[in-house]
Order: structure tokens, then sequence, then C-alpha cells
């Protein structure tokens, strides 16, 4: 289905080129896109046809003014569907893409300077859209990639529409490697499966490289991309895991906070031990630290955890054995420190938790991030949280699960595992 595409720009003359050359050219030579471009100077009724002005309350840079836009706009055909393209809007993906491909009529909105008047956005309220988290010199640059994104979804637009369904997104994942003649290049050979003639085994093949390469570029896909059993076997394989191995979990009883807000000591929970132990084997962590300095407590737990590693717990639950496998009885936050150092070879960073929310709080993001270069040793506190000397000493805190919740007291179990969520999830 043909698409009428209006083009709301002071810099219509942007889009000569790209829209002039390739398949883009074709598709218009062959009526598959029609463009109409709607200048909004060109609506400026001043001698000098301004269409930008200073900012209200200051500030560096320029803002578009309202009135040509807004008759700009009035002038684009009825039933047009208007986007504005911005780094405030919606991601610009394959499923928005595909949406947009549907429709007969569109216009792209395309600010310049700091951006347009908010109240030409009231008015007219206009699909907010974003093709990446940074910012450009104009919107005419985004127009174009949406114009080209959408262009090839319209049949006709591509040889064959079978291209289009084995691309980068197409379903949630990315693209396999390609290769083409020779079959030799620089020392390195094409894949001899790619040879073989064997198109069942090309297809698995291919799947299993965009999985990889998914894995590998952009794991965050792989949270909302259909995966079937297979993929996953294929995934568990490819994963090396890296990131869960560095990061390291100590569940600190003293210094913490008592419900008077005064320091004191907690007990020893077995439901701590067991369940805080299975999360921690169940995203791959370096080790699990319990850190008490009360000697029966210590006792105690080593007891527990021979039971369940070593004695007959282990014959009789050898998944719970696993889990506790991982599971070590420590002083305090500085034996924690010492044993991540003996572990891994290197000094750990130091994170602390608390459900207040302080300035430069880390999050899950970029604790990740940290997690790629060296170990991290995040540390929990029981009772009503870790003591402020003890939070000084870290090198660093996380951003409070709810930073923004009226009520934020989760049992320490709860926060282990939504922690451990949010920095590793499945695919990392």
């Amino acid at each position: 289905m043909p698409i009428s595409i209006n083009i709301v720009s002071i810099f219509p003359e942007f889009f000569s080129s790209p829209l002039s050359c390739g398949l883009m050219a074709k598709a218009r030579e062959q009526g598959l896109l029609h463009f109409e471009f709607i200048n909004p100077r060109e609506f400026a009724r001043d001698r000098h046809r301004s269409v930008d002005d200073r900012p209200y309350g200051g500030g560096p840079g320029m803002v578009m003014l309202p009135e040509p836009l807004d008759r700009a706009l009035c002038s684009l055909p009825p039933g047009c569907r208007s986007l504005i393209m911005t780094p405030q809007g919606r991601p610009l993906t394959q499923d928005v893409v595909g949406d947009l491909a549907g429709e007969k009529s569109l216009a792209l909105v395309c600010g310049r300077y700091e951006g347009i008047d908010e109240r030409i956005r009231e008015k007219f309220d206009p699909e907010p859209v974003s093709v990446g988290d940074f910012v450009l010199n104009g919107g005419e640059a985004a127009a174009m990639c949406l114009i080209e994104a959408v262009a090839r979804r319209i049949p006709g637009f591509m040889g064959r529409m079978e291209s289009a369904g084995e691309e980068s997104f197409a379903d949630g994942i990315l693209e396999y490697p390609h290769y083409t003649r020779p079959e030799e290049y620089a020392g390195r050979r094409v894949p001899e499966i790619l040879l073989s003639g064997d198109h069942g085994r090309v297809a698995k093949w291919r799947r299993k490289k965009a999985l990889e390469n998914t894995l590998h570029y952009r794991p965050d896909l792989l949270e909302s991309a259909f995966l079937s059993a297979s993929d996953v076997k294929k995934l568990k394989e490819a994963s090396s895991g890296t990131v869960a191995r560095n990061l390291y979990l100590a569940l600190i009883h003293y210094p913490v906070l008592n419900k008077f807000n005064r320091p004191g000591t907690t007990s020893l929970t077995n439901l701590d031990i067991h369940d805080i132990g299975r999360v921690s084997r169940t995203y791959g962590l370096g080790r699990y630290f319990l850190c008490t300095p009360v000697k029966d407590q210590k006792a105690l737990a080593r007891r527990l955890l021979e039971h369940w590693v070593g004695g007959p717990g282990a014959a009789g639950n050898p998944d719970r054995s696993e889990a506790l496998s991982g599971v070590e009885v420590l002083d305090d936050l500085a034996a924690a420190r010492k044993r991540v150092f003996e572990l891994s070879g290197m000094e750990p960073v130091v994170v602390g938790t608390s459900a207040k929310m302080g300035d430069d709080a880390l999050t899950a993001d970029a604790l990740r991030s940290t997690l790629k270069e060296k170990p991290v040793l995040l540390v929990l506190g029981t009772g009503h949280g870790l003591h402020p000397s003890l939070i000084s000493s870290c090198d660093q805190v996380m951003r409070p699960l709810r930073p923004v919740a009226e009520y934020n007291h989760m049992s320490v179990r709860s926060a282990a595992s939504i922690i451990l969520d949010r920095i590793i999830g499945d695919f990392f």
C-alpha cells in the first residue's frame, strides 16, 4: 500500500539526496512512496521570516516559534498521523515501524534548535518518537531513519520480502553473520556449513549465530524476544556467566540498625541461609558470605552447612546441597573483602545497599558494567539495615529498590532476589 509522507522541516533540502538514490528513488518512481515538504518558514509573517526566538526563563539556544509551526501543521491533509522526532519519544522499534507501515498518510515534524514551543505539542499532540538516547542537530536525520525503516516494510520496496523477515529485530533478535566470495580472505575461511548445501543445517547454524550475536551485543533484547526451548539451550551453551561470577554477596549481622535506629547485632536465620543461598546459586554468584562476629552463631551456621553440603542432607536433597556449597561463614565485611581478593586476585568494589536514597546512588546497569571489569562485593544488611559507619566504608551505594515509594521495608531475602535479578537478569 503506497504511503504519503509529509515532512515538516525548515530544511527540506536535507532530504534531497537520500530520497533520490537507491531503493528509495525506485520506490518514488513506482509510486510506493510520495513526499510533501512543508516549511514552517513559509508560514512566518514577519519580513525576516523568523521561525525561532529566545526561550522564556533564559538559557542557551533558541526555541521554534509557535505561530509559523501552528500554521504549517494546520495545512496538513486530514487523517494524517502526526509524529514528532524527539529524544523524549518512545523508541523507534521494529514493532513501531510495522505499525506505521500500515498507515496511508504520515506527517513527521522535525524540530530544530533547543526544540519547539511546548504549546504546539499541547495543541496538536503529535506522537513523540525517538531513534536513540542521544541528541541531534534537528529531527531531520531521525526522520530519515524512520522513513527508511518504514519503507522497507512496504510490499514491493525490496526485491524479496523474505529479506526483511531475516533482518535484525525481525523476530526480536539480531541477525546472523554474512559471508560471500571468495571462500578464503585474509587467512579466514567461510564456515564450512555454509558451503554444505544442507539448508536445514544452515538454518540451524544461522539461528544459533543470531542468538550468540544478540547475547554478546544486545542481551537486553532477549528479555522480550520469542525464544523456543531449543533457543534457550543454545543460549545456555553460549553464555559465559562472567558477570555473575564476578559478583559476591555479603549478608551483614553486625553492625546493623535495630528498630530504634541504634547499632546492634542480629541473629542468623535458617531462611536467610537457605533462601539467599539458593538465589545466589541460581544467579551464578561467586560466593555468598554470612558475616557475624558471634561465635555460637558462626558455629551454628557451620553445623547447618555441613549437614546440607557434606552430611545426611546432601544425600536427601542434592539440589539444596549444591546451592549451599557456595556459602561461607566469616567474621565481618573486612573478612569478606579479603576473601574476594583471595578468590579473584583483585580488590573488589564494595557496594552497599540502603532503603534511603543518597546522592550519586549506583544503578543496576552501572553496577553490571563494573562487573565486566572487576569483582563486586554487594553488601546487604539485616535488621533495619546497615549501620551508617558500614555504609560510609563502602565504595558506592546502590539506589534503593523503590526510591519513590512511600513504603520501602521488605525482607532481606526479597531484596536480595530483586537486586540480583536487576543486575544479572537471565541474559547478562
